[in-house]
């Protein structure tokens, strides 16, 4: 059973998504748009996470 493993997906999901919005608001223009990419990856890491843990077969079939 693989489902169990992709929590850990969901996880650093949360962290990334948890870290890079307040630092998206808080960096001056330019360099913002590090954090802000890191928030947008860290929304598709956990819905990707969520995914795989309910349906871990989803890509194969």
């Amino acid at each position: 059973m693989k489902g169990p493993q992709y929590l850990l997906l969901v996880l650093a999901g949360l962290v990334a998504l948890g870290w890079g919005l307040p630092a998206a608001h808080r960096w001056p223009s330019p360099r913002n748009l590090l954090p802000s990419l890191l928030a947008l990856l860290g929304i598709v890491m956990m819905l990707l996470g969520a995914l795989l843990t309910f349906l871990p077969r989803f890509f194969l079939e």
